[in-house]
């Protein structure tokens, strides 16, 4: 997951389906690049620092948890 991504979205107040709007995408995709299963264009990112006014180097960090559990989902 996303952690900075999520956190940086609450704190400028917004829902999941606010940000999409934004960005002009749909919610699953939003979901999608916030969950880090997605990595989204180099545009959509640009606009979500412009956003949140965070560096998109450090909203783009996935955190390692969600990497183990990606592969242990597939192990299964």
């Amino acid at each position: 997951m996303r952690k900075n991504l999520k956190e940086a979205r609450q704190k400028a107040g917004m829902t999941q389906q606010q940000m999409a709007d934004k960005l002009n995408i749909s919610l699953r995709y939003y979901q999608n690049i916030e969950t880090g299963d997605r990595t989204g264009e180099f545009s959509i990112w640009d606009t979500l620092e412009d956003i949140t006014g965070i560096h998109q180097r450090k909203l783009r960090e996935i955190e390692e948890n969600h990497l183990d559990l990606k592969e242990n989902q597939q192990i299964r």
